[in-house]
């Protein structure tokens, strides 16, 4: 028995409410159990529960045991003290207020189907990663698409309060917000961390005042990077160090380089180098002068894939580093990177200028975008679809991820649509 499935059994009242009485033999009457409380304080706030002759407006606390009321030194916190029902599994202690009054209390280990308890069991002790995989064909259509949208909205909510705690961080500048999230997914998971210490310690200020030489562009940001501390016998690497010589000295910024050993190229493919990444990343800034405000004026993920495919330079069409050539390499975003762009930088940013501004237009259309390009490929979306789920765009395959891992692994059936449906799938 677990406190979630007490709280699951108490949300829905999915137990045997006839003739139902308190432990001291008062009559009870549900007329709402409440709001379920995320937060600090008893379980279920704003519930209306008739006792006795008296209807009451409060809270209630769920325990398995009635004991756990003083355990956890209920009596001795003030935010209790509003509590009206106390929910119990085992009632194996009385408890009563600080005032000497008995603390009603609903014992539930009598008034409850075995088969409920044992389909909870079943999932949650499931040992594949997707608790419910064996299950999943039973549970309705609408009921999938209902998590699905529910997720997605709480993981764009998610990414979002990033953004916008990034965005506090740059004194509410959208413009150097979005160049130092786009940056870190540039970094594409490997490399992520070295990417945004880039951004941080070069200010896209700089970067625009040169916005007109992609290759004085290369130079504050390979140079800045580390990429320009060695010897080589390559000429166009030899204009770099020059370049960042006089830019780097110019704007104070070589005490803040990074160290070339930072970044990682180990199991990397050669056009995932960090070298490559921060070309493309310099063609797409050399492209785009107003970052933030051209993917405020975008409505389709296509407008977008033309937006971020752009051209490199002819040094890194030829380059994965520098001072080896290649004679067929394609250094150009890819379209899987430039999706897994939108839907790491774009969308949240879109969510997190939405909300700042009080605009749901740019919440929709983060969503809109999601739902018109490919969805990712990966270890997870791979697995539900092994399942039969349908995953098509980026919306299923963010919804997929997130619901894995914030439902699936850690077992959180209960507050699952789909897996509350399982443990009672024929609710009266």
């Amino acid at each position: 028995m677990t406190e979630l499935f007490l709280h699951y059994l108490w949300q829905f009242q999915y137990f045997n409410k006839r003739t139902l009485q308190t432990t001291r033999g008062e009559d009870i009457q549900i007329f709402n159990p409440g709001h379920r409380n995320s937060d600090a304080g008893p379980d279920f706030f704003d519930a209306r529960i008739r006792i006795g002759d008296m209807v009451w407006v409060g809270s209630v606390e769920i325990h398995i045991l009635a004991a756990g009321w003083m355990e956890h030194q209920h009596d001795k916190d003030e935010a209790y003290e509003n509590v009206v029902l106390h929910v119990v599994w085992n009632n194996n202690k009385p408890v009563q207020r600080n005032d000497g009054s008995w603390l009603p209390t609903l014992e539930l280990k009598n008034r409850v189907e075995e088969k409920l308890l044992l389909n909870y069991k079943r999932l949650i002790n499931n040992p594949e990663s997707i608790p419910c995989a064996s299950k999943l064909s039973q549970v309705s259509q609408l009921i999938k698409i209902s998590m699905a949208d529910r997720v997605v909205i709480d993981r764009l909510d998610a990414k979002a309060q990033i953004v916008m705690k990034m965005h506090q961080r740059n004194q509410q500048n959208w413009e150097e917000t979005f160049y130092q999230l786009l940056a870190r997914n540039f970094g594409f998971k490997v490399n992520n961390d070295p990417f945004q210490q880039l951004a941080q310690c070069i200010p896209y200020k700089y970067l625009l005042k040169h916005g007109d030489s992609l290759m004085q562009m290369e130079a504050l940001l390979f140079g800045q990077a580390g990429f320009l501390e060695e010897s080589l016998d390559d000429p166009y690497y030899v204009l770099l160090q020059r370049e960042y010589k006089i830019l780097g000295q110019k704007y104070q910024l070589v005490q803040r380089k990074l160290k070339k050993v930072q970044w990682r190229f180990l199991r990397l493919r050669p056009a995932n180098f960090p070298t490559v990444r921060i070309a493309q990343l310099a063609a797409v800034l050399h492209h785009g002068r107003s970052l933030f405000s051209s993917v405020l004026e975008t409505n389709s993920g296509n407008a977008l894939y033309d937006f971020f495919s752009v051209g490199l330079s002819p040094y890194w069409m030829r380059h994965y580093q520098f001072g080896k050539e290649y004679s067929t390499p394609k250094n150009s975003l890819g379209r899987a990177s430039v999706d897994n762009i939108i839907i790491n930088t774009v969308a949240p940013l879109l969510v997190a200028y939405g909300k700042s501004t009080d605009d749901q237009v740019f919440v929709d259309r983060a969503v809109l975008i999601l739902q018109t390009i490919p969805a990712e490929s990966n270890r997870i979306t791979r697995q539900w679809k092994i399942l039969g789920v349908s995953v098509k765009t980026g919306f299923d395959s963010q919804a997929m991820v997130e619901l894995f891992n914030s439902f699936c692994l850690k077992r959180r059936c209960l507050d699952c649509n789909i897996g509350a449906s399982l443990v009672n799938p024929n609710p009266k």
